[in-house]
């Protein structure tokens, strides 16, 4: 049987690893490219609004991030995240294919693995778990855990 403590730990890695990326790429967006640059890079996809756009997706990268760093406010957080890539791959991405570095494949990995955090939730190895009690899916009642 798996047991609940090697679910909760590979939520916390999966946390760390998506968590670490987007405060990169927020951070990036902030003090590499600017809120300025970031805008135009959003204007030449023809976003509307890429003033806008721009802060939301550098603060929404960054805190987000760092969200699911703490694994405070995971399914929020995974769910915004989740939605920004969904935006990237359509507006960037899926016009150059599947394989990276231009390709749909690495925004689409982080919008999947978003998706699981929604679901799963943060685990026991949380602000989530400390706060509020959370605990994945697999800890409730009457669920079993299978090998």
């Amino acid at each position: 049987m798996t047991s609940i403590k090697s679910i909760d730990r590979g939520l916390l890695l999966t946390r760390f690893a998506v968590g670490l990326v987007f405060v990169m790429h927020g951070w990036q967006k902030l003090f590499v490219y600017g809120l300025g640059g970031t805008a135009g890079f959003m204007g030449q996809l023809g976003l509307p609004f890429p003033t806008a756009n721009a802060v939301l997706i550098t603060f929404t990268e960054l805190l987000g991030g760092f969200a699911l760093l703490t694994g405070f406010g995971t399914r929020i957080a995974g769910a915004l995240l989740a939605f920004s890539m969904t935006v990237a791959i359509l507006s960037a991405h899926i016009t150059k294919g599947f394989f990276a570095p231009a390709g749909f494949e690495y925004p689409l990995t982080l919008l999947i693995v978003n998706l699981g955090l929604v679901f799963s939730g943060a685990g026991r190895y949380s602000l989530d778990a400390k706060l509020f009690g959370s605990r994945p899916a697999s800890a409730s009642p009457g669920y079993r855990v299978a090998a």
